[in-house]
């Protein structure tokens, strides 16, 4: 049997009365804040921390531009040595909508050439200014470039200012990556952290396809 999580269950009708009337007045408020809230504009999004769902998030926000025709861009800045399951399947039946780069060969640590991984973040760099330059893309995801702005491999204040200046004004922008540069997260206009509770990894179990990539 499962379990019944309705609060107005064994209520008396005087609590049930004071229940819907606190309803009621909740529902007012919201729809009046609600109200207030007509703009829209491209936004700056930031996910980072050291929990895992950064790029997750991301993917996940370029699979509903795919869903409403809206076309959008992958650059990843990173993981070029992972063959994901979001790469596959954009790749394999949105290619239309989405364009998708790969512009990374993996973790710094792997590469173990600065002078390479700079060249291939500013390779990324470039490509990513493109695509979001175009206004044809509704949205474009840089996955893991805050790795490359944490170790400067792109200059910081590059990415500020052209997000500034040059982005378009309906153009959402994500980034995604752990350490994200305080400068960034100061001009985003939403920033998660993903605080990290527990992870299998420290529990001796690896990456696993469908849940790492």
């Amino acid at each position: 049997m499962t379990e019944n999580n309705d609060q107005t269950v064994g209520m008396t009708e005087a609590e049930l009365a004071r229940h819907s009337e606190k309803m009621a007045k909740k529902k007012q408020a919201r729809e009046k804040i609600m109200a207030t809230k007509t703009d829209e504009k491209g936004l700056v999004i930031v996910h980072t921390g050291k929990g895992k769902g950064k790029s997750t998030a991301g993917f996940g926000m370029i699979f509903r531009h795919i869903a409403h025709r809206k076309p959008c861009a992958v650059v990843q800045f990173i993981k070029g040595a992972w063959q994901t399951g979001e790469r596959d399947l954009i790749e394999a039946h949105f290619s239309d909508l989405c364009q998708f780069y790969t512009l990374g060969e993996g973790f710094t640590w792997e590469t173990q050439d600065r002078a390479r991984d700079v060249a291939m973040a500013q390779t990324a760099w470039e490509k990513a200014k493109e695509l979001i330059r175009d206004e044809r893309n509704s949205m474009v995801l840089l996955d893991e470039i805050n790795i490359a702005l944490r170790y400067d491999y792109i200059d910081v204040n590059d990415v500020i200012d052209f997000l500034r200046t040059e982005k378009p004004y309906m153009t959402h922008v994500v980034l995604t990556g752990r350490n994200a540069k305080e400068e960034l997260i100061e001009i985003a206009d939403l920033a998660t952290e993903m605080e990290l509770l527990k992870h299998p990894f420290r529990s001796g179990i690896k990456a696993q396809q469908g849940v790492e990539y």
